[in-house]
C-alpha cells in the first residue's frame, strides 16, 4: 500500500498525512465513496457520504444500423456492457441495468449533462453505439409518481431574461428569484422538473449566444403534473439508401431544413431534416435530375442550398424523439428511426392508432 500528496501538479509519496490534505491510496480494494480508512485500533467510521439517486436516464445498444462498423469500431453487447462496467468503477452516481433485449442497457444518471459526457468519452474511445432520447426517472410514492425537480441559477445579462422567462415558463418552470445588479447584469432562480431541464442547456447557450451561466441543485421530488411544450416537428425521412444529392436536398428544403450535404451517404429511415409540419415525411433525398436536352443532370450543383444543420452531441439528444434513436460513432451523430423499414413503420402506426 501506498500513499500519496499532490504538489507541483505530481503526486509524492508520503509516510504520513494530516487533517486537510488531498491524498490518493492505492492497495485498497472494495473502497467506494462514503468508506472510511482507519487504523484497527480505533476503528471508528465517520458518517456516510449520501450519493444523490439518478434523475436521468437512457437506453445504451449496440449499433444497428446499416452503417454499422463504418464509422468506427464496432461495440458488441458485451464490449458495451464491459465498458459501461469500468465505467462504473470512478463514475459513482452512475448506473447501469440489463434489459430483457440483450444488446440494450438502460444508464441512469444524474442530468442529461452527465450522461452526455460520458456518450463523448465512449465515441472518443472509438466505439460505435445507439442511444434513446433521455428521461426523467419517475417512482411512486404513496400511491402517486413523483419526479425530480431541480432548483437552477442562472446569470446573464438582462437582454436575454425575457427569452429565458418565455422558454422555463414552456418548461414547467417557477420563478422564485430575480435579482439585477443595476449594470446589465441579472440572476434568475427557478424550480422545475427535471424533464424540463432535458435540452435547456443547448437552448441557453443558442440564445444567450454563450454569454450565461447556469447552475442547478437537486430539490425534493414532486407529483408529476403538467407537459412540457414541445417545439418539435415532424422529421424527414429518408425512404431510400444512398447517397444525398443537390437536386435531392434542395426538393427537401422547400419543406423544411435538412440535416446532410451532397454526397452524405443516407440509408432508408435515417432522419435527414426537420419537416416543417408537424407529421414526419418520407421522401427521397437520393433522387437526381432527370437528363434533358438542354440540361444536365451536375447542373443542380450551381443552385443555390441553404447550409444543413448540424447538431451538437446535446442537441441531438433533445432533437431525437420517442421513435427515434441516434447513432453515435467517433465520426459522426446520426438520427434514424427505431423502425427503419417504411412500410413496416406505417403498418405499426395504423395498428396502434386502430387501438
Amino acid at each position: 500500500d501506498h500513499l500519496f500528496t499532490f504538489r507541483d501538479l505530481s503526486r509524492h509519496e508520503v509516510m504520513e498525512a494530516h487533517a486537510g490534505d488531498i491524498v490518493a491510496v492505492t492497495g485498497a480494494s472494495g473502497v467506494t465513496i462514503g468508506d472510511t480508512i482507519a487504523t484497527a485500533n480505533y476503528p471508528e467510521p465517520l458518517e456516510r457520504i449520501t450519493i444523490e439517486a439518478p434523475t436521468v436516464k437512457m437506453h445504451f445498444g449496440v449499433n444497428t444500423s446499416p452503417f454499422s462498423g463504418k464509422d468506427g469500431k464496432y461495440a458488441t453487447s458485451r464490449g458495451l456492457w464491459d465498458r459501461l462496467e469500468r465505467e462504473l468503477q470512478t463514475n459513482v452516481s452512475l448506473r447501469v441495468e440489463k434489459t430483457q433485449n440483450a444488446d440494450e442497457f438502460i444508464v441512469s444518471g444524474r442530468g442529461e449533462l452527465h450522461l452526455s459526457v460520458l456518450i463523448e468519452n465512449i465515441r472518443r474511445e472509438g466505439l460505435e453505439f445507439q442511444v434513446s432520447k433521455p428521461e426523467a426517472i419517475t417512482r411512486e410514492i404513496d400511491g402517486e409518481m413523483v419526479e425530480p425537480y431541480e432548483w437552477i441559477i442562472i446569470d446573464t445579462s438582462e437582454e436575454f431574461v425575457g427569452v429565458l422567462t418565455e422558454e422555463l415558463s414552456s418548461r414547467l418552470g417557477q420563478m422564485q428569484n430575480i435579482h439585477n445588479n443595476g449594470i446589465g447584469n441579472v440572476r434568475i432562480e427557478y424550480l422545475l422538473p427535471t424533464r424540463g431541464l432535458i435540452g435547456f442547456r443547448s437552448f441557453l447557450l443558442r440564445s444567450t449566444r454563450g454569454n450565461a451561466i447556469m447552475n442547478s441543485e437537486l430539490r425534493d421530488p414532486q407529483i408529476v403534473k403538467g407537459t412540457v411544450k414541445s417545439t418539435r416537428s415532424g422529421a424527414m425521412v429518408a425512404s431510400e439508401t444512398g447517397t444525398a444529392v443537390a437536386y435531392g436536398i434542395k426538393n427537401a428544403q422547400e419543406r423544411g431544413h435538412t440535416f446532410v450535404a451532397p454526397n452524405t451517404p443516407v440509408y432508408e429511415g435515417m432522419v435527414v431534416g426537420m419537416h416543417n409540419r408537424d407529421k414526419d415525411l418520407e421522401l427521397n433525398i437520393c433522387k437526381e435530375r432527370k437528363l434533358t436536352n438542354m440540361r444536365s443532370a451536375n447542373a443542380d450543383i450551381f443552385e443555390r442550398l441553404e447550409p444543413h444543420v448540424q447538431f451538437s452531441l446535446e442537441e441531438a439528444l433533445d432533437f431525437v424523439a420517442n421513435d427515434e434513436i441516434a447513432e453515435i460513432t467517433p465520426k459522426t451523430i446520426r438520427l434514424r428511426k427505431r423502425i427503419l423499414n417504411t412500410s413496416e413503420r406505417h403498418r405499426i402506426s395504423r395498428s396502434a392508432s386502430k387501438m
